[in-house]
């Protein structure tokens, strides 16, 4: 599924309306003609209204106008159009509060490259805000609820890249549970699946208290995997969202590969 299949941002048109202009073979902008289109005038004109801003706007590689427009339940359909310059990123931390708590460790994975911050040593806000300016998207899992929170509470930032919190839509997928959980369902495998998020603040403590710098070599490892599977889960996850909707109507593969063939 790819931004310009999408109707659903337009005043007037849900899913039920954009199935509709799918099957009376109106796929992409380019195809809507309002004469023809199975919808009312108004509704037509504010179609035409929305593709004439939106082509200039993807044409700008303006994520955040379409992270604005789309409901936030079908911000996965940006996915496509934005892949290669989407971050996915995961945090660890002593525990839950970010009141009490501290943020030990940030990985980031973007065009196939990981990253990993660490505190005491490069964890810094501006390192931060550098990495979240440079994404179009950002994408995690839980992280609208934990992560974000977390780091805007512990460095003072404002994180408002476009962001696709993967756990919604694995929910629409009926894949519930944790990242771990989800991972084993569809067949993702890690490095470390003996590895929680206790052991994670175990290692940092371990690292804190005696140095030990195999411990944070292992949470850094564990909080890589975190972050790199994610990128795995989103072309899974955008495959199968995509298969439910405008692959149910019509014979169009996303351009996602399939991390699991």
């Amino acid at each position: 599924m790819r931004i310009e299949n999408s109707f659903i941002p337009v005043r007037g048109v849900g899913e039920r309306t954009e199935r509709s202009l799918w099957e009376a073979g109106v796929l992409t902008w380019d195809a809507f003609d309002p004469s023809a289109a199975p919808v009312g005038e108004k509704t037509g004109e504010r179609i035409e209204t929305f593709v004439a801003d939106a082509l200039e706007r993807l044409d700008d590689g303006d994520a955040r106008y379409f992270g604005d427009v789309f409901p936030s339940g079908e911000r996965w359909r940006l996915y496509e159009n934005f892949r290669e310059r989407t971050c996915f990123f995961d945090i660890e931390t002593t525990g839950l509060d970010s009141a009490r708590n501290d943020v030990t460790t940030v990985s980031f994975h973007q065009g196939g490259e990981t990253t990993t911050l660490v505190r005491g040593r490069d964890l810094t806000a501006d390192a931060l805000r550098e990495r979240f300016a440079d994404a179009a998207l950002v994408a995690s899992f839980n992280g609208k609820r934990f992560d974000v929170p977390f780091l805007e509470d512990n460095f003072d930032i404002s994180v408002d890249t476009p962001h696709i919190d993967l756990m919604y839509p694995c929910r629409r997928l009926d894949l519930t549970g944790g990242l771990k959980t989800v991972e084993k369902e569809v067949g993702i495998d890690r490095d470390r699946p003996d590895l929680s998020g206790r052991d994670a603040v175990r290692l940092w403590h371990q690292y804190e208290r005696d140095g030990d710098e195999d411990a944070l070599d292992t949470l850094v490892s564990y909080n890589r995997d975190d972050t790199e599977n994610l990128q795995n889960l989103a072309d899974v996850v955008a495959r199968r969202l995509h298969e439910d909707s405008l692959g149910s109507v019509a014979d169009a593969s996303p351009e996602i590969p399939d991390p699991l063939s």
